[in-house]
């Protein structure tokens, strides 16, 4: 899966990934290979991103994440 995280200014991660979990209005939730295409809004909280190669965490302040294809997009106001 490829994952993008972008601010109004900056991207701040391009890669591929095994595994995201992002902060949903409605709750934490896991983005796993093959998941089904979904747009949801998300609350200020971390973005957990899996790598083959480790994890890594970006705080981000709210926004919207798309899901289609395995290709992740995340539309962050900002990122902490």
């Amino acid at each position: 899966m490829t994952l993008e995280i972008l601010t109004p200014d900056k991207k701040v991660f391009e890669g591929e990934v095994t595994a995201v979990t992002v902060p949903g209005t409605m709750g934490s939730f896991q983005i796993l290979h093959d998941h089904a295409p979904i747009i949801s809004t998300l609350e200020d909280g971390p973005v957990i991103v899996k790598t083959t190669t480790g994890n890594e965490t970006f705080n981000i302040k709210g926004g919207v994440v798309e899901v289609l294809k395995n290709k992740i997009i995340v539309l962050a106001e900002g990122v902490a």
